[in-house]
C-alpha cells in the first residue's frame, strides 16, 4: 500500500494559490486519491491482518478529511457559493443548494467514518466490519456526483461572474487561512 507523508492539499507544483479554481479542481483529485485509498485499504484487510501498513493508509485517509477537505469547502463557502447565490443564473443557485447540503452530509458522514479509520488507525481495531464499511461506502458515495456538480456547472458559473482581482483575492485569502508562503 502506498502512501504519503506530505501535507494533503499541498505538493502539486503546477497548481497554487495565483490560480485558486485550478487549485480547488487539483483538490478535488486528492479526495479522489484519498478514497481509492480508503476502498484499497477496506480491500486489503479482506486478505490481510492489519499492519503497519494499512494503519498508516488509515492515518492518511484521517489527516486528508481532516485538515485538506474542511479548508476545501471553506474555500467554496466563503469564495464560489456567494457570488451564485447572488447573482447566478436559477440552475447554478439550485446546484449551490445542494453542494450546502452535501457539505453538511458529508461533514457528519465524516465524523462516522473518522471514528472507524482512527479505530483502525491507533490499533484499537484489527479490522472493519460490515456495519463499518457501510459507514465508509456512505461517506465515500457523496463525492463523486459532487465534484461533477462543482466542476461542470459550478466552478465554470462563478468564474464567470468574478473579476480577475477578485480570483486574485479569493487566492490571497485562500493562502493565509493556510498559513501558506509563496
Amino acid at each position: 500500500m502506498t502512501v504519503s507523508n506530505a501535507l494533503p492539499g499541498f505538493g502539486d507544483p503546477a497548481v497554487g494559490f495565483d490560480t485558486p479554481f485550478d487549485m480547488l479542481e487539483a483538490c478535488h483529485e486528492r479526495v479522489l486519491r484519498s478514497l481509492a485509498l480508503l476502498q484499497k485499504l477496506q480491500d486489503y484487510l479482506h486478505g490481510h491482518p492489519c499492519d503497519d501498513s494499512a494503519r498508516q493508509a488509515a492515518r492518511d485517509v484521517l489527516r486528508y478529511f481532516d485538515i485538506a477537505a474542511p479548508l476545501h469547502h471553506e474555500d467554496e463557502e466563503l469564495h464560489v457559493f456567494p457570488p451564485l447565490l447572488g447573482r447566478g443564473a436559477a440552475d447554478a443557485v439550485a446546484a449551490v443548494r445542494q453542494l450546502q447540503q452535501d457539505h453538511e452530509a458529508m461533514s457528519a458522514n465524516w465524523q462516522a467514518a473518522r471514528a472507524r479509520l482512527l479505530a483502525l488507525a491507533e490499533g484499537a481495531q484489527e479490522a472493519f466490519s460490515a456495519q463499518d464499511e457501510a459507514v465508509l461506502e456512505r461517506f465515500a458515495a457523496v463525492y463523486a456526483e459532487h465534484i461533477r456538480i462543482e466542476e461542470d456547472l459550478v466552478y465554470p458559473a462563478a468564474q464567470a461572474l468574478l473579476d480577475p482581482a477578485v480570483v486574485q483575492a479569493m487566492g490571497a485569502e485562500m493562502r493565509r487561512r493556510r498559513g501558506a508562503t509563496g
